[in-house]
């Protein structure tokens, strides 16, 4: 979770969420394809159930980029170490 709330601080996309925990990135169209479906089926949509990430899909140059993004339940609802390195969003 620590992992998450750094990386997913701002928004982040899958494949690069994936790389923070396994250290390499792959993509939908090499080998490291079922990886990334395994951590995304288990992982991170069971948090996008629960309310906790949001995830967006769109296309870009003819690929799915999925973005991760904490939601307002993740901050109000979990403390973990990590909080204190992250600088709070400035609203304008």
């Amino acid at each position: 979770m620590n992992v998450i709330n750094v990386e997913a601080n701002l928004g982040t996309t899958e494949r690069a969420l994936f790389a923070a925990f396994y250290g390499q990135e792959h993509g939908w169209d090499n080998a490291g394809w079922r990886e990334i479906a395994e951590f995304s089926s288990c992982v991170l949509h069971p948090l996008e159930w629960a309310g906790l990430l949001v995830q967006t899909r769109e296309e870009h140059n003819g690929k799915h980029v999925h973005h991760v993004f904490k939601t307002p339940l993740w901050r109000s609802a979990l403390k973990l170490d990590t909080d204190e390195m992250l600088q709070p969003l400035k609203v304008q």
